[in-house]
């Protein structure tokens, strides 16, 4: 497992912690009434309404992680196609920069582009993981602006505009602040509900047998 120093972007204070390291645990309780969930209901979130199906993932990721490339990669493409694009389970994305510097403007960008739309939100995540050794702190902006200018239907340049202009630092913030109560120290930390009832939390590139397992299917 990739082990960083992490970092803070903004208003969020005390996130110094070792990436990998376990998450910070919560009592068994409702989906409704965990703290993950706070602010759920305008997160990117695929499959079913999150809390009503077999099973509910909330995702804290950064771009930047190597951890959660791996989980993207080798884990996540199986997940959608099996539970997701079936509506057994559903997934919540929230984006916490805390490893690698350009972690920080590619988050400003993934929800610049959410406000814009979803799928080019998902397409921009897939392809932070998938080419993630190509992207550093020089070139995070304009290698987005080209990928969502050839792949997607959203206004580019108004993207890359408000990350630069860190227009969406109050979303980045609510997640951080998420982060920051539940006691999460690593990336990819994922809460995981069997129906509507907390099971566990994970950190760490988890298979998908195991995350099956947890959410009860």
């Amino acid at each position: 497992m990739t082990r960083c120093r992490r970092g803070f972007l903004g208003g969020v204070a005390g996130m110094a912690a070792l990436a990998g390291c376990a998450g910070g645990g919560s009592s068994e309780t409702s989906f409704a009434k965990h703290p993950a969930s706070a602010g759920v209901g305008g997160q990117p979130t695929l499959g079913a309404t999150p809390g009503e199906g077999e099973g509910t993932i909330i995702a804290f990721e950064d771009p930047s992680c190597p951890t959660c490339a791996r989980f993207e990669t080798d884990t996540f493409p199986r997940l959608k196609s099996e539970l997701l694009d079936t509506e057994r389970a559903s997934f919540v994305f929230r984006g916490i920069p805390i490893i690698y510097e350009w972690g920080k403007p590619a988050t400003m960008a993934l929800e610049a582009t959410y406000d814009r739309s979803g799928s080019a939100f998902w397409a921009l995540k897939n392809h932070y993981y998938t080419a993630q050794d190509g992207f550093d702190t020089d070139n995070v902006r304009s290698k987005t602006e080209s990928f969502l200018d050839e792949n997607t239907d959203v206004d580019a340049t108004g993207v890359v505009d408000d990350a630069e202009a860190q227009a969406s630092q109050d979303a980045v913030d609510a997640d951080l602040a998420v982060a920051d109560e539940l006691g999460v120290n690593g990336t990819p930390t994922f809460y995981v509900f069997d129906s509507g009832t907390f099971s566990t939390d994970i950190t760490g590139a988890i298979g998908y047998d195991s995350l099956k397992g947890a959410m009860g299917i």
